[in-house]
């Protein structure tokens, strides 16, 4: 399911998911946020997006279209 899941979110938001992360992360701790910061740093355009329905933090990029 969770499959599914990231290819309805990568085709709604034209993106690509880079990795995953549960929303139950221990209070303080934001490990969705700092695995998009070093992609940022690395000079990919990383967000966090949340997913309700799977209760997730997916880290994801643009696709880039090669027309």
């Amino acid at each position: 399911m969770r499959v599914g899941i990231e290819l309805e979110v990568a085709a709604a938001m034209d993106a690509k998911v880079l990795e995953r992360f549960p929303a139950g992360a221990p209070r303080g701790s934001w490990p969705a946020e700092e695995y998009a910061a070093a992609r940022r740093a690395e000079g990919e355009p990383a967000t966090v997006v949340m997913d309700l329905k799977s209760d997730a933090f997916l880290v994801v990029v643009p696709t880039r279209n090669e027309d």
